[in-house]
Parts: C-alpha cells; sequence; structure tokens
C-alpha cells in the first residue's frame, strides 16, 4: 500500500489533509511538531486525530523546543501579544508577528526524513496561499524549491524516486476547504485553530476569524466552542 507523511498540527487545514490523503488511497504516518507553541492543545488535538484515523501507533511527535528558545513570534514567545485579526503586529514589514521563523522549512526537513525511512511517497502539508496570514512559508514558490532541494538531498531522490510534497488546500478558500473536509467526514470537531490555545477559542485572533469566516461561507457550523467572536 502507497505511504504518505501527513504533517499533523491538530488544526482544520492539516486535519483536512489527513481526510484527502486516506481518501487518495494513502497509509497515514503523521507527524507533529511541538515546538513550545503557545497553542499547547494542538498537540493533543493532532493525537486525537490520529487516533480518529486508527494510526495512533505510527504518529509521531518530534520536539523543536529550541525554536521557543529563539523566540521571534508571538507563537512561541508569550511576551509577544498575540494581536487581534486585522493586526498583524509586524515591524517595517507586512509579515505578521505570528509567523514563526522558519517552521515549516524544519517541518518539511524532518518529514522528508520521516517519509524515507518508513518508504513514504508523498508529503502533505496543509498550506494555503488564499485565506492564510500572509507567511512567507505557505507560498507556492517555497514549496517547488524546498521540492528541488529534497530531490538532490534524499537517496530516493538521487535514485530517481523523489518524494512529492502534496500540498492539496494551496489555492482553496477557507470554505471549499471546509466543504471537502465535510464530504470526506474529517472531525472538525477534535481540531483547534486558536493562536492563544485556551480550552475555548478567542474567536479574535487572525486564525480564529479566517476559520469561522469559513464555516459561514461554507453556510456550516464551526463544532469547536468559542469564548467571543463567533458569528
Amino acid at each position: 500500500m502507497k505511504k504518505a507523511v501527513v504533517i499533523l498540527s491538530g488544526g482544520l487545514d492539516s486535519t483536512t489533509c489527513m481526510g484527502i490523503a486516506q481518501e487518495a488511497g494513502y497509509e497515514l504516518y503523521p507527524i507533529t511538531f511541538d515546538y513550545g507553541q503557545r497553542q499547547r492543545r494542538e498537540i493533543e488535538n493532532a493525537r486525537q486525530v490520529a487516533e480518529f484515523y486508527g494510526v495512533s501507533d505510527r504518529h509521531r511527535v518530534i520536539s523543536l523546543g529550541f525554536l521557543k528558545e529563539f523566540g521571534g513570534s508571538a507563537l512561541t514567545d508569550e511576551s509577544i501579544e498575540v494581536p487581534p485579526a486585522g493586526e498583524s503586529g509586524a515591524v517595517d514589514s507586512e509579515i505578521p508577528i505570528t509567523y514563526v521563523p522558519g517552521r515549516n522549512l524544519l517541518f518539511l526537513s524532518i518529514a522528508t526524513s520521516y517519509a524515507e525511512v518508513s518508504g513514504a511517497e508523498a508529503i502533505y502539508i496543509g498550506v494555503n496561499a488564499l485565506d492564510y496570514s500572509g507567511y512567507p512559508d505557505c507560498r507556492p514558490e517555497f514549496i517547488r524549491k524546498v521540492q528541488e532541494v529534497m530531490a538532490l538531498a534524499t537517496r530516493v531522490g538521487v535514485e530517481g524516486g523523489p518524494i512529492r510534497i502534496e500540498t492539496p488546500l494551496i489555492q482553496w478558500t477557507k470554505a471549499e476547504i471546509i466543504r471537502e473536509g465535510m464530504r470526506l467526514g474529517v472531525p472538525y470537531q477534535l481540531t483547534t485553530s486558536c493562536y492563544n490555545g485556551q480550552e475555548e477559542a478567542c474567536g479574535v485572533c487572525d486564525s480564529c476569524r479566517l476559520r469561522l469566516k469559513g464555516f459561514a461561507d461554507a453556510q456550516a457550523t464551526d463544532p469547536v466552542p468559542y469564548r467571543t467572536g463567533k458569528e
């Protein structure tokens, strides 16, 4: 059976990727990263999603705690406040303060190692270039360049069978993602998207507002609880 590594954050997009990869006939190998993120709940959410898909035994949780040591992001440095939707918090830049430097570059590098060892032919990652927060490592050109490096840096790539990066959501709106996930029976009740990482989503951070708008545009109800701001 063909295999795919899925970078699983415990959020809406990565969990949708689990459903898409499963429907495509892949045996799922989820990988989750603990990088000292403020939204600690997402790691447990990822475990629950892996259990839902029956692949807990293949789920890997990898510690990247040094990213918290580096800081520089509102998601890893608790001294930096998470801005509400519409306020990037950026200084002399259009990149928002919730951007974590090097995050997807590291995620894809480590996922490549897991894929090569497990014999997976694809890596699924839920990056999106439409309804997203402006992160440079969510753009198609970034994915293309990493794909080129993977072909050069791995044994399978050198031998003519490079691991593919699959980005099925990259040009979809959040509503399109949600509609597809609902069709696939994706367990959105087990996911979290809030940057603040509380038991109830804040409803006002950029990620919450994108998620809520997506459900509203899809004419669906978000199954997770919110403190405020729910439409």
